[in-house]
């Protein structure tokens, strides 16, 4: 069984010899298009578009040395687990992940997963939580490779708004959604 979280700096993708082997498993959503891939050690990128050609860019653009083959079958479990915490944030996952980041990306993405459903934090109050910049932990949560698992959409403006989401303020806004009427149906059973 592979670990559910192993943290591994950014060059540990860089080896030596044969290119690293990424599988990819894409699915509608209601959020558009969903792209699951993984490495050896787990998840590696959830990523979301409009388009397969839009996903394929990212997921390349964030691991360019990597070769990727699409595995809807052996991905599928993985797959629905994702889709199925997407229709009830409630149903959180308990996959492997491979977080690639370096040291202070990793600190802000940890914190975002300490941020319980249904709740926001401001980038301001987890950049003084993290002894950081909202700036800086700006640019981590738009560097996050694993959307709706590593929740950056739950950190919101200094007045609350809704500003830099990677994939689009809109799919932030039903993401946060979901969860507040989710969090609001277990608060009232």
């Amino acid at each position: 069984m592979l670990d559910p979280v192993r943290p591994r700096p950014a060059d540990a993708r860089k080896r030596k010899g044969t290119p690293e082997v990424l599988r990819y498993a894409i699915s509608p959503c209601p959020l558009g298009l969903l792209l699951i891939a993984a490495s050896e050690h787990g998840l590696c990128a959830l990523l979301f578009a409009n388009d397969e050609p839009a996903l394929l860019e990212e997921l390349q653009s964030r691991f360019p040395s990597a070769v990727t083959v699409r595995d809807q079958t052996g991905l599928d479990d993985w797959l629905q687990a994702v889709l199925a915490q997407l229709e009830d944030p409630s149903r959180s996952t308990d996959l492997p992940l491979d977080l690639r980041g370096s040291a202070f990306q990793q600190r802000v993405w940890q914190a975002l997963q300490a941020i319980p459903p249904g709740q926001t934090m401001r980038y301001g109050e987890l950049a003084a939580n993290l002894g950081s910049h909202a700036r800086a932990v700006a640019r981590a949560c738009a560097s996050n490779p694993l959307g709706l698992l590593v929740p950056c959409h739950r950190v919101v403006g200094a007045d609350q708004a809704l500003t830099g989401y990677r994939w689009g303020v809109e799919r932030k806004a039903a993401l946060l959604a979901a969860e507040s009427r989710q969090s609001g149906a277990s608060q009232r059973s």
